[in-house]
């Protein structure tokens, strides 16, 4: 099986695929505020360092892992160690509940882009959000009806993804992304130079860059920085594993993974400045300080955005235009990735082909998204999701996944051995470090972080029967769900075929 699997067409198609990936969502809203909340311009320094720390060495990790075992994650970590493929199908359940919600948040910005056209959502853009848009419930867990206005661009969306997954890694992935990125660095640089000239903008960006030097002494700074380059590298949940998997033997490894890790980071900074010289401007308008209308998340980018679109003194549909669509973009080719890593698994698993293995896969995550999300309490369950999903699954399923490959299966020198034998920036002790000792203290201080705040009150408040099932219950389920595939055995062909693969790596072959 490993020797016909697929592969990139070119180096340049991998990469851009890697960044598509990387590039989603929370770069544009998340980032900026997590920058201005913790020191401004001083947050760089420790934002460096947790990507040349944690970030790079992570993503060298992962295509290290793909490439060498050639498989998906369950695959890739059952050749590694066979008790370790329960990590693999852990971090494949994660990717299908991911897929499942994030497809959402893409058909709002759908909307949002037909809405920025005459500034549909009026003088209350927070109310025509939750109520006319979303009629969202006004409580958790109460679902009474169906918002078709959600759910129609979200087949839509669910379409384009499965078409371009069914065409295979380099005539539909790689060539999607060969569009998307180069598209969505352009629409973004746009929206940014136009921000730029707003009344206000250097207000805005002195908030967002003035350094609060006293910030660096603060271990939150430090955790939200690590945290930030973690969620936003698309590491921990299979995603580079699989992709890498695709490429050939004599690939760069360490020099793919600088590429990938700088080009994230420097969207991450083009969309800080994009976004608060928009903030500036929208606190100058209204006479107040950017610290009253800073936010992140939905409330960034579907309320405060359309508040200050309306208030532009011209171009303000095109400003519209351009922001959601990035958003749609940003959205699609991390969409993409992420239900790719579920298919691949799939496939590695039984053998489908690829068109029978998206229909099969892709459909089931498609109508799950369809059937749960566009509904009156469907932002409740997005919420909820979102948070136990990102803190209790795709954190600690890569805390798990570090220490298993550095201390339990002492891994990391065959892995430096096959990453320098095909890459032009050898690896050095910074990397074994890296991984061994910094990465597993963070993710764990992160997740005990985490589990005390959440032990001291509920989530937003929520009903703890809510959190119970749509929080504590999905993330636990996705686990055992693991371990019970992870208990199944593969078909010999499969085993074959890795032990293959694994007699002709480069640095045995040389």
């Amino acid at each position: 099986m490993s020797q016909h699997r697929e592969q990139w067409g070119t180096r340049a198609g991998f990469l851009l695929a890697a960044i598509g990936s990387a590039v989603g969502l929370g770069n544009i809203w998340r980032f900026p505020y997590v920058a201005y909340d913790s020191g401004g311009g001083a947050f760089l320094v420790p934002y460096l360092v947790a990507l040349l720390t944690a970030g790079i060495p992570l993503l060298i990790l992962e295509y290290t892992l793909g490439h060498r075992f050639r498989g998906s994650p369950p695959a890739a970590f059952r050749r590694l160690s066979r008790p370790a493929e329960a990590i693999g199908w852990w971090q494949v359940g994660i990717c299908f509940v991911i897929a499942v919600y994030y497809a959402v948040v893409i058909a709002w910005a759908v909307r949002f882009a037909g809405f920025s056209i005459g500034q549909q959502w009026g003088d209350d853009p927070e109310a025509f959000l939750f109520g006319d848009f979303l009629g969202v419930a006004d409580a958790p867990g109460a679902v009474s009806s169906y918002v078709p206005g959600v759910a129609l661009p979200l087949i839509a969306i669910w379409a384009v993804v499965l078409i371009v997954l069914a065409m295979g890694v380099r005539r539909g992935i790689e060539w999607a992304n060969k569009i998307f990125i180069p598209l969505l660095v352009v629409l973004f640089g746009v929206l940014v130079a136009r921000a730029l000239f707003l009344d206000g903008a250097e207000v805005g960006l002195n908030a967002l860059f003035s350094p609060d030097w006293s910030a660096i002494l603060d271990g939150s700074v430090w955790v939200a920085a690590y945290g930030q380059i973690f969620f936003s590298l698309s590491v921990g949940f299979g995603i580079m594993i699989t992709y890498a998997s695709y490429l050939r033997r004599r690939s760069d490894l360490t020099g793919s993974a600088l590429v990938a890790g700088f080009a994230n980071s420097s969207f991450e900074l083009l969309a800080g400045i994009g976004v608060f010289a928009t903030l500036g401007f929208m606190a100058t308008a209204s006479g107040v300080p950017v610290s009253e209308i800073v936010t992140d998340g939905i409330g960034l980018a579907f309320v405060a955005f359309p508040q200050i679109i309306s208030t532009m003194p011209f171009g303000a549909t095109l400003f519209g235009v351009l922001f959601f669509t990035s958003l749609v973009i940003a959205g699609l080719s991390s969409l993409i990735s992420i239900v790719q890593v579920v298919v691949a698994s799939v496939r590695d698993r039984t053998g489908l082909g690829r068109v029978p293995a998206v229909l099969l896969v892709g459909g089931a995550t498609a109508l799950a998204s369809i059937a749960l999300f566009p509904t009156d309490g469907g932002l409740y369950l997005l919420d909820t999701v979102d948070h136990f999903i990102n803190g209790y699954g795709v954190a600690l399923a890569g805390l798990v996944a570090v220490i298993t490959v550095a201390w339990l299966v002492r891994a990391l020198p065959t892995l430096r051995t096959h990453a320098d034998a095909t890459s032009a920036v050898r690896l050095g002790w910074w990397w074994v470090l890296s991984l061994g000792v910094i990465t597993p203290l963070v993710l764990g201080w992160m997740m005990w972080d985490s589990l005390r705040a959440e032990f001291t009150q509920n989530y937003e408040g929520y009903p703890t029967w809510f959190l119970g099932y749509a929080g504590w219950g999905m993330a636990l389920g996705v686990i055992v769900i693991a371990v019970a595939l992870s208990l199944i055995p593969w078909r010999s062909a499969t085993v074959v075929g890795s032990a293959s693969y694994a007699e002709t790596t480069p640095e045995r072959s040389r």
